[in-house]
């Protein structure tokens, strides 16, 4: 709670200031755009007016040529409006106590976690038909190195025609220094007819159904967790660990994801929309709009840096 108060804080002095900044791109834009919109209605009536098909392809040219400059002023402002916030975002969270200074995270708009990696996580046990990702991060918790971005995985719907989503949301990646034995998955409970073939791929590995070793009990409501026979649960999914996965759930309604392979850690946090996305038409003047993204990562990161402390 402290640390989402000092955020209130640097979004007021740091982040609203180059959202208001960008406030005005975007209005002056608007602007153009209204302009531009009854110039080119104006023209297109005088061509009809006019009635000649040399003035009309003489002037189809420069009219096309303007309205591809028109895209790409909105392209412009789409594509520089989250890489501008997000490196204000992450300079606030590289201020925490168990970040590297040396190492400050770094942040790459078009980049993703690979195809690869989600696949070697085990919690979808699935062949995407579409993998798409952005907003890569990484960085150093504590000794832990970690890689996150946002992706978006659909595969084939084995019952009805066309694609059926299996994961939109945020994705980490931490590796933990030391050698660790033993294999974990944690999924939402409430997806466990979807999640059936991940689970059955799972126990193929060796994974049984460990929910009798976990404690709390609004946890085992939520989540079902499966390792194998040699993975100490308590010491990987530690009480206040699991206590924070359950609050942030109640709060925000995401569903989360764990898994545990050795040295390898993932976590996933489901979300609908696409975080930090401008919008054209209306204000982007929100904290809302910036806090639920903090929100994920730092979510992410603190089970990273959990895992890191506890072991």
């Amino acid at each position: 709670m402290n640390r989402l108060h000092e955020f209130r804080k640097y979004y007021n002095h740091t982040i609203h200031p180059e959202l208001l900044r960008m406030e005005r791109h975007r209005i002056r834009l608007l602007r153009l755009l209204a302009f531009s919109g009854i110039i080119l209605f104006a023209l297109i009536l005088f061509e009809f007016y006019i009635d000649l098909l040399a003035l009309t392809l003489f002037l189809s040219i420069p009219i096309g040529l303007y309205v591809f400059y028109l895209f790409y002023r909105i392209q412009r402002f789409r594509l520089t409006f989250k890489p501008n916030v997000m490196n204000l975002l992450l300079d606030f969270i590289d201020d925490g106590i168990n970040f590297d200074p040396s190492e400050p995270l770094r942040y790459d708009a078009k980049g993703s976690i690979s195809r690869e990696r989600f696949m070697e996580s085990q919690i979808f046990a699935v062949k995407p038909a579409v993998y798409r990702g952005e907003d890569y991060i990484t960085g150093k918790v504590g000794e832990m190195r970690f890689e996150m971005s946002e992706l978006v995985v659909e595969e084939t719907s084995p019952v009805q025609s066309g694609l059926r989503t299996v994961f939109n949301g945020v994705f980490l990646h931490a590796t933990f220094p030391e050698e660790a034995e033993g294999r974990l998955i944690v999924w939402p409970r409430a997806h466990r007819n979807r999640l059936f073939t991940s689970i059955k791929a799972f126990n193929w590995d060796g994974g049984v159904n460990m929910d009798y070793e976990i404690l709390n009990d609004e946890f085992r409501e939520a989540f079902m967790t499966y390792a194998t026979t040699d993975t100490k649960v308590a010491g990987i999914l530690s009480m206040p660990m699991q206590e924070a996965l359950v609050e942030y759930r109640l709060q925000t309604g995401k569903e989360i994801y764990l898994s545990f392979d050795d040295q390898e850690i993932y976590a996933a946090v489901t979300e609908e929309k696409d975080l930090l996305e401008p919008h054209l038409l209306r204000s982007n003047l929100s904290f809302e709009l910036v806090r639920e993204f903090f929100e994920d990562i730092t979510l992410l990161l603190r089970i990273a840096e959990n895992f890191d402390q506890t072991h």
